[in-house]
């Protein structure tokens, strides 16, 4: 045997066990007995090993007889495509005078694992030689993965040379009925299917991760059912994620049954066991999912997500963060997305301290995910920390949809929803088109600033066709309750073919909202009981109280079979808006016999007591609120000041100071400003109580002189128990109240020119009996419709001096 015959039987066989170091290093201690052969094996050699330099190094030893060597051709395309060098690649394959199926196949693998099938196809429309069954296998796949028409009309070019070969492999079928699948022609991948003659499991593969791409998971599921052979990995672990997709009894039933039957060989199989994991939690079988995850001896990444995610969509996210921080892998973009929403679901102390030091310690290959970035962001606002969610949004390169999303909504969470305007503008200045779920937490920042004029501005920009969404009905119906313009809510209403249950609930509360709950109750009346809901019956029971329907409230709440808190809050803030303060006493005592008391059912309370003028009951239901809410410092001051307003409504004025002067110095809080909110001109403006900073103070404060004028002259008595402090020294009763931000906001609508022909006002507290009584008067002197949206509801003041809330607020 010649040195060289030994050379290149020595490579052949280093190449075949792998061993491509060795192999190279043979090659370069023999350089005088290179040939075609030795440097085709180096090569393939340097191409296993990804080594493009030494490749490149072996090339230059090719004469331009050896480069016209077909094998040598192929090795080279190969190389290229390997290393990610493809515009050689194509140089290759151009220079090769006879091109043959190896060739093409060479080119279509390496076109398909750079990420290329446009390419593929492309070669395949110059392709002057029939197609072998490896060339077709590479063109169904390359189709498949394209799926435009283009690659529909040469995938089904491609079938026809297909059904004219009686010599096809299966691989072959395998490959054109997965392709016909993700084609959406399923009657002829059957066909295909069907005609396979040695169906093996590559085969049921094949289709069933067709039906599993074109969700088609019934389909799936019932093909899986029917494999007679022995399953493969790959096949249980689609099985598990059909399951997990369908979720229904027949889902849970199989997937259980699966997972009871699971042969041995697969329960080491990190994969499939990831997959039930996947399929339990979402089943809800949370604690089965958990003795999975102990089986699996080599936890990845992968396994870990499949537990968070899970913990996650099952709202525990308290276990989320157990397992988040005993993991003992690298984590990726994708968990600490995970982690950030947990912690943003929680936002309790500790999850506010593992959500803060993640995102201190997040590594650099995260700090490039949008994806990652924008759930920091969604999860600071959650906490209310502002600033630093700014701060993260600014340094996101690839701001998109979710992005800007997340900014919006948390500045409607954290009561800045004027700063939308800007993040809207700037979204605008980068071409980013708003999506169904932008435009919804567009509505929904709206539906906060509560401004009419503001929200026909934004409707006329939102595009028509996103107009017949029901999430976007759904948005609109709330927000035009809550802006206090029930007739296009209801238009709206009206229009929507198939209501669903928030469609339903927003129509309700928009009614209540605005005082018509007559009309609420006559919607609720019409909803298919199966789309009730906690949030429903919680809004038509306000609608209710708001309408003093006290019998209809009582009627709906006994038919309520689980009564939760914020359901009993409302039928207690019913009960004590009438005086039936036994009645709503008695609520709360069997409310707690079983649960922990609630804050706001006593603050129902204590507001009726307050409107009753009863200061023994106040005292007494205050006094029960200091010894079980003794840590909520800032609301039981709002606390304080109802039973000072009680004392004062009394003309208890020296008890009203003493009793407010000694709790808030007890609690150590400050009152709460009262702040209003109008929109003149287009633009919307703040005012705080007794403000004087605005640049049309000095027009405004003559104005207010006026309208205390024309109240006193209309019979109006400044009512001093909305006052539960001590007057300064040349303060008035008149000039305290007359300070009301309300009252601000009010008088600067009146210097404008023209005056408004209605005044809009949103305010941050509730509405004092003393602005109630004046606004009234007010729109009666001046003849303009005024409407303030207050903490509680919406009030419609007339001009011939009626309110829509009755007098009942």
């Amino acid at each position: 045997m010649s040195s060289s015959t030994k050379l290149n039987s020595t490579l052949k066989t280093l190449i075949d066990s792998k061993q491509y170091e060795e192999a190279l290093k043979h090659f370069d201690q023999q350089p005088g007995l290179h040939t075609d052969f030795s440097i085709d094996m180096t090569i393939k050699a340097c191409t296993m090993l990804h080594d493009y330099k030494r490749g490149i190094n072996i090339l230059q030893k090719l004469s331009s007889n050896s480069l016209s060597n077909h094998y040598i051709q192929i090795s080279l395309i190969r190389f290229y495509m390997e290393c990610r060098d493809v515009d050689n690649a194509y140089r290759v394959f151009a220079s090769i005078t006879n091109k043959c199926n190896y060739s093409y196949t060479a080119m279509f693998k390496g076109l398909r694992s750079n990420g290329m099938p446009e390419k593929i196809i492309d070669l395949l429309e110059e392709m002057k030689i029939e197609p072998d069954n490896f060339t077709l296998t590479l063109s169904f796949r390359a189709c498949a993965q394209v799926a435009n028409e283009r690659a529909m009309r040469i995938g089904q070019k491609l079938i026809h040379k297909l059904l004219n070969n009686s010599r096809n492999e299966d691989i072959v079928l395998n490959a054109a009925t997965y392709m016909l699948i993700k084609f959406g022609d399923i009657v002829n991948a059957e066909r295909f299917y069907k005609s396979a003659k040695n169906k093996n499991i590559i085969t049921y593969c094949a289709i069933m991760k067709g039906y599993i791409e074109k969700k088609m998971f019934e389909q799936a599921l019932d093909l899986f059912e029917h494999v007679n052979l022995v399953k493969n990995d790959a096949m249980y672990a689609m099985a598990f994620n059909v399951c997990a997709k369908l979720g229904n009894d027949r889902a849970m039933k199989i997937g259980n049954k699966l997972l009871d039957e699971l042969p041995d060989n697969c329960k080491n199989n990190t994969a499939i066991l990831t997959s039930a994991i996947h399929m339990l939690m979402k089943f809800g079988h949370t604690h089965n999912a958990e003795r999975v995850f102990e089986l699996i001896q080599k936890k990845d990444v992968i396994t870990y997500g499949a537990m968070l995610k899970g913990y996650v969509d099952n709202e525990m996210f308290e276990k989320a963060l157990d397992l988040f921080e005993h993991m003992n892998c690298d984590l990726d973009h994708a968990m600490y997305t995970m982690a950030f929403s947990a912690c943003a679901k929680l936002g309790n102390d500790r999850a506010i301290k593992i959500g803060n030091k993640l995102l201190d310690e997040l590594p650099d290959n995260c700090k490039s995910s949008t994806a990652t970035l924008s759930s920091a962001v969604h999860m600071l606002m959650k906490f209310g920390d502002i600033q630093n969610a700014e701060r993260v949004f600014k340094i996101i390169e690839k701001k998109n949809l979710i992005t800007y999303g997340a900014l919006m909504n948390g500045y409607n969470i954290n009561d800045q929803s004027e700063k939308c305007f800007k993040v809207f503008e700037e979204m605008k200045h980068h071409n980013i088109v708003p999506d169904e779920s932008t435009w919804t937490i567009l509505i929904g920042t709206y539906s906060q600033i509560a401004m009419i004029r503001q929200c026909k501005y934004l409707v006329n920009q939102i595009p028509p066709h996103f107009l017949n969404k029901q999430q976007i009905q759904n948005a609109l119906i709330d927000m035009w309750g809550k802006c206090g313009a029930v007739e296009p809510a209801k238009q709206i209403f009206n229009t929507v073919s198939e209501p669903d249950t928030f469609t339903y609930s927003s129509m309700i509360n928009a009614l209540g909202l605005n005082g018509m709950g007559s009309e609420a109750l006559n919607v609720y009346k019409q909803m298919p009981h199966n789309l009730r809901t906690e949030i429903t019956e919680i809004s038509v029971l306000n609608a209710c109280s708001h309408s003093g329907l006290l019998r209809e409230a009582q009627a709906i709440f006994n038919e309520i079979s689980v009564k939760t808190e914020k359901i009993t809050g409302a039928m207690i803030d019913c009960y004590s808006r009438m005086f039936l303060f036994d009645e709503a006493e008695k609520l709360i005592d069997d409310y707690e016999k079983t649960k922990s008391p609630s804050f706001v059912m006593y603050m129902s309370l204590l507001s009726g007591a307050r409107n009753n003028r009863d200061t023994i009951l106040s005292e007494k239901i205050f006094n029960r609120m200091l010894s079980l809410f003794p840590d909520e410092k800032d609301n039981l001051m709002s606390g304080v000041i109802l039973v000072s307003n009680t004392y004062s409504s009394l003309g208890e004025d020296e008890q009203a100071h003493d009793f407010r002067s000694h709790h808030q110095k007890k609690l150590g809080t400050r009152v709460k400003v009262g702040l209003s909110w109008t929109e003149v001109n287009g633009e919307v403006t703040g005012f705080s109580a007794y403000d004087r900073f605005h640049p049309s103070s000095l027009k405004i404060q003559p104005e207010l002189s006026r309208i205390a004028k024309e109240l006193i002259e209309n019979g109006h008595q400044f009512n001093s128990s909305c006052i539960t402090r001590r007057l300064n020294e040349g303060e008035t009763v008149e000039s305290v109240l007359m300070g009301h931000s309300e009252k601000i906001a009010i008088a600067f609508n009146f210097i404008q020119e023209p005056i408004p022909e209605f005044i809009q006002i949103r305010k941050n507290l509730r509405v004092c009996f003393d602005c109630h009584a004046a606004t009234k008067l007010i729109a009666k002197i001046r003849q303009r419709d005024i409407i303030i949206r207050d903490a509680n509801r919406i009030h419609h003041f007339q001009r011939n001096g009626q309110c829509s809330c009755q007098d009942h607020f």
